[in-house]
């Protein structure tokens, strides 16, 4: 039952009949914001403007801080939601995603290394308030663009997927390598939020999919880097504005990156639920 990656590049988040149900929600909340004059662009605000009053205030704030776009968890997730699931294997709750565990093949995946930090927040607190107690699953592709437990050549592994718990500061930090670029798709990671550590080892009550975007000059730094060549030709043939996830918008799945392809990059994200 495991597809091959010629099949990945065309099946990959299974197009856009199986991506257009979450796309067309999200583009109506756009529109309903556009039409009430309220923009849904993340956890700012305006210092400079007085409210009229304090309930107006509150209610911009609460507009500015939006949840944390929808998007599809696509058909490599390793939940249980199709085929595999990980997600109750002894070993999945770790920070360092590096290598395969368990009853695996024990590959370890190569590639400049990355660590990804997610700070979760409460969105209905305006962003201020930090979800201790959550968790958070993530997973992405290889050097290779392929992902594990799935792709041929790499379904005895199970690396790049872990759960982390949240801290006091609603964050969970993964130490991986920065995925490739196949064919269709703009680099990403994949993540999903649950309620608490047994929620999502049960691989129950999903509050939250949605995925990561990475900087354009972060994907071609890490891309001349060594192993990565296929994933120039790759991202020549796609763009943020034309990946079929983040076309409608991007500015609050798109990670703030630091480092560099020989000392290692740092990607952070806020995501709101």
């Amino acid at each position: 039952m495991h597809r091959h990656h010629d099949d990945e590049v065309h099946e990959h988040d299974r197009g856009l009949s199986y991506d257009l149900p979450v796309l067309a929600r999200r583009r109506m909340i756009r529109l309903l914001a556009g039409a009430s004059l309220v923009p849904l662009v993340g956890c700012t605000s305006d210092e400079g403007t007085s409210a009229s009053s304090s309930s107006s205030s509150s209610s911009a704030s609460s507009a500015e801080c939006a949840t944390i776009p929808s998007e599809t968890a696509g058909p490599y997730p390793g939940d249980g939601s199709n085929g595999v699931n990980v997600l109750k294997e002894s070993g999945v709750v770790r920070s360092d995603i590096t290598k395969s565990f368990g009853d695996s093949a024990g590959g370890t995946a190569e590639g400049v290394p990355l660590t990804v930090t997610l700070t979760v927040v409460d969105a209905a607190s305006g962003c201020g308030t930090p979800k201790k107690g959550a968790a958070v699953y993530l997973w992405h592709a290889d050097r290779d663009g392929k992902y594990s437990l799935y792709s041929d050549g790499v379904t005895d592994e199970n690396y790049l997927r872990g759960v982390q718990e949240t801290d006091d500061k609603g964050q969970v930090t993964f130490k991986s390598v920065f995925p490739g670029c196949y064919d269709g798709r703009w680099p990403h990671i994949h993540f999903e939020v649950y309620g608490s550590l047994a929620d999502a080892t049960a691989a129950t009550s999903i509050t939250n999919t949605s995925q990561l975007a990475f900087p354009k000059d972060s994907c071609e730094e890490v891309y001349a880097a060594e192993g990565y060549s296929q994933s120039v030709t790759n991202l020549d043939r796609v763009s943020l504005e034309t990946d079929n996830i983040f076309s409608d918008g991007y500015g609050r799945q798109l990670a703030a990156m630091k480092g560099s392809a020989t000392e290692g990059y740092t990607a952070t994200l806020t995501v709101p639920v």
